[in-house]
């Protein structure tokens, strides 16, 4: 299993903006994707900090979501509400 970690900051008041169209993502993800075993957003204690945590099953899973019409379209609507580009950690599961 792969796990990965994004923490992402969003333009001070744009937090709104941006957890509606996460949220579509994440529901897209979890209806579409069987290969993605959990795709949750979660709020960070930290104001604007956002993070998204996944778990697939291989690495073609993970590819297989870069690839989808829904990522690459919700990604880009939740770009223009991010404050720089998301720290991403791709861990391999124990």
């Amino acid at each position: 299993m792969i796990a990965i970690v994004a923490t992402i900051k969003t333009k001070p008041g744009q937090g709104a903006e941006f957890e509606a169209v996460a949220k579509e993502l994440a529901a897209k993800v979890n209806a579409e994707e069987p290969g993605c075993k959990l795709y949750q957003l979660c709020k960070a204690s930290d104001p604007d900090t956002y993070v998204f945590m996944e778990r697939y099953a291989d690495q073609a899973a993970v590819e297989a979501h870069r690839g989808t019409a829904h990522f690459k379209e919700l990604g880009r609507k939740m770009g223009a509400f991010m404050d720089g580009r998301p720290n991403v950690m791709v861990l391999q599961e124990l």
